[in-house]
């Protein structure tokens, strides 16, 4: 087993544990064990604590962002022997950018950087897809992927008395999927959690638009927890705006995931929603309007949170092209 050792700002520490939730299945296959400076215990001496377990680790993770680079520790002494231990050859470093900052002038600038192209894990419409690329780039590690394999296979020897070829992978099928009965709990997260994905896919859509096009302005309002609004101007006229909210759990007009076409219109005033829905297997969004079966679609199909966003998205930007 690995040991992974996290070197972070403590105001990054949200992220620090989302992060390692994304962990969970390389810990459970036995092929991590994550370490940070909250498991030091009572009484522990913290600095010691913390070099004896830098020392140990055979990967080291730099959760990058500005309060990182700010800190005498973090950079000083954490990076400073995490890069040392890297350069001997003795530990692998990988930097995860989580906050837009300076770190190509950084002395682990040199190092390839996650997630893909530097992009900072807040810049992602759903930081879980950021983590996730971070996961499956550290399962990719040559001494991961050692590890992994079943000790059965690492020393099975072929006829001829020599190492035999060891498949990368034990055959399985893949039909595995069984049915699920799913909680008002399950279903309210799914939306909350949809409704966030939708927030930051429709901000970094909208300043991903007016990047690309000079004459394009778009504003990003988000009102409230349950609440956001979206402008898009061209030439500084307002050529389209939407109100988007989380309205709860249920069926019909009005529930799940509410857009309008007018900003400014009431919650009761609205084009278009999506209802949480379930195929007993998995949860899903379900567009309720005539909007959606004006696009060729069904209104019987299920949308991840991805193809819900992506459906408003194009009612907002449909009056421009």
């Amino acid at each position: 087993m690995l040991k992974l050792f996290f070197s972070y700002s403590h105001k990054d520490e949200a992220l620090r544990d989302t992060l390692e939730v994304h962990l969970a299945i390389l810990k459970r296959q036995g092929l991590i064990q994550p370490w940070h400076d909250r498991r030091i215990e009572a009484g522990q001496e913290f600095a010691g604590v913390i070099d004896e377990n830098l020392k140990d680790a055979d990967i080291i993770l730099l959760l990058v962002s500005p309060f990182f680079l700010n800190s005498d520790y973090c950079y000083e002494i954490e990076m400073q022997e995490a890069l040392r231990r890297h350069e001997q050859q003795e530990a692998i470093v990988i930097p995860v950018v989580l906050e837009p900052c300076d770190w190509k002038h950084a002395p682990f600038g040199k190092l390839l950087v996650l997630p893909k192209d530097g992009t900072p894990v807040s810049k992602y419409p759903n930081q879980h897809d950021a983590f996730l690329e971070v996961v499956e780039s550290i399962r990719r590690l040559p001494s991961i992927q050692k590890n992994g394999l079943p000790s059965v296979l690492k020393t099975q020897p072929s006829p001829l008395g020599f190492p035999a070829a060891v498949p990368t992978a034990i055959p399985r099928s893949s039909n595995l999927r069984l049915k699920k009965a799913f909680s008002e709990r399950d279903k309210d997260d799914f939306l909350d959690e949809a409704f966030e994905y939708m927030a930051r896919f429709f901000e970094g859509s909208l300043a991903e638009l007016g990047y690309r096009n000079a004459n394009v302005s778009c504003k990003f309002k988000r009102i409230d927890a349950n609440h956001f609004t979206a402008f898009i101007y061209d030439n500084g006229k307002a050529v389209s705006e939407c109100k988007i909210w989380l309205a709860g759990r249920g069926g019909g007009f009005g529930q799940g995931i509410v857009y309008a076409a007018n900003a400014g219109s009431g919650d009761s005033s609205f084009n278009e929603s999506m209802s949480v829905a379930d195929d007993s297997y998995t949860l899903g969004l379900k567009p309720l309007g005539m909007s959606f079966m004006g696009m060729g679609k069904s209104r019987d199909e299920m949308l991840t949170p991805q193809g819900g966003a992506e459906h408003y998205w194009s009612l907002l930007i449909q009056r421009l092209q």
